[in-house]
């Protein structure tokens, strides 16, 4: 459906997006993610032909952006952040304009406006003003706009921002509708709504392709450590010299000592090395007994700040001077 490779955007003498490469098949969701200044609009911009890239391809259902710009366009819906709407133009006048800019055919065109308001649902509001919509029915008809003419693929710049919670949840359920017809590519910062919809995850920074891969799978890209969680009886003395005594453990960190004596915390050990029984055995003779163990799985937010930070540290140890000074560039 989509295919970018080695996509490079220069400004001067920064690279806004250095050598960028992914596919994406119909019918699924790729959750855009990265730090402010990451290059994620720079791309999504490319992408739909708003801006040209330095060099590299944008090959779109068969038809490339730079060479076939109309054709690729064609595939295309777009949502910015903000919703490029004109307030006082009522829902239905808007998307009538949006169809005759997309070139939706006359015979269609009434049937497919009808359609898209209410798979938005903004019927109720087709012919009240859009300067007096709320929020989050000003975002339902930018996503609207952004799906007339029933495009291929659906890029999606943080639709849910600034939406109450029901808002959020309404909007997430019509991309999860939208994805069964059509290719989306969402960028968020809400990490947990990306680990909920999205069939792919791509995480950039400083315009680099960090990782790629299912919500499932991204933990294996990180440093090689297993999280376990306990709650023991005993003293937390007693506890601490049991475990500084196992091999494999790297680090403890005790969460709470209630009154009663139940003490919960959580350690982390080598990747490749299975603590648990001897955890087990160690505090059973120490006469601390375990109320709850388990394994814990690190959250989408800490995959991403471990990726993103060791990044930056390496970029760092790479470039000591050029990072003296920090460089403001407008949110990518």
């Amino acid at each position: 459906m989509i295919e970018v490779k080695n996509l490079i955007k220069q400004y001067g003498n920064q690279r806004a997006v250095d050598d960028l490469s992914f596919s994406l098949e119909k019918g699924k969701i790729l959750g855009f993610l990265g730090p402010n200044g990451a290059g994620k609009s720079t791309t999504m911009n490319i992408i739909t032909g708003y801006i040209s890239a330095t060099s590299g391809s944008v090959i779109i259902d068969g038809n490339d952006i730079l060479q076939e710009p109309e054709k690729a366009k064609k595939s295309i819906g777009y949502l910015p952040e903000i919703p490029p709407l004109y307030p006082d133009m009522t829902t239905k006048e808007y998307l009538n304009f949006v169809a005759d800019i997309k070139g939706v055919k006359k015979p269609v065109k009434e049937n497919m406006i009808l359609e898209i308001m209410e798979l938005t649902k903004i019927t109720d509001m087709a012919d009240r003003l859009i300067k007096h919509l709320s929020k989050g029915y000003k975002q339902r008809v930018g996503l609207a706009g952004a799906i007339m003419g029933y495009p291929d693929l659906i890029i999606l710049d943080e639709p849910t921002v600034g939406l109450d919670p029901m808002q959020i949840i309404e909007i997430r359920d019509l991309i999860k509708e939208l994805s069964k017809e059509h290719t989306v590519i969402l960028s968020s910062h809400i990490l947990s709504e990306v680990s909920t919809l999205c069939d792919l995850v791509m995480i950039i920074n400083k315009g680099k392709l960090i990782v790629s891969d299912t919500p499932e799978n991204l933990s294996k890209h990180m440093s090689a450590t297993n999280r376990i969680y306990l709650m023991v009886h005993g003293e937390k003395e007693t506890i601490e010299s049991v475990l500084k005594n196992i091999d494999g453990i790297i680090h403890i960190e005790f969460e709470e000592e209630k009154e009663d004596g139940y003490i919960t915390l959580t350690v982390e050990s080598e990747g490749s090395i299975e603590i648990r029984e001897d955890i087990f055995y160690g505090l059973a003779a120490a006469q601390c007994p375990i109320y709850e163990l388990k394994v814990t799985k690190k959250s989408l937010e800490d995959i991403f700040l471990e990726l993103t930070k060791s990044e930056v540290e390496d970029d760092d140890q790479e470039k000591p001077e050029e990072y003296g000074e920090i460089k403001k560039e407008e949110n990518q």
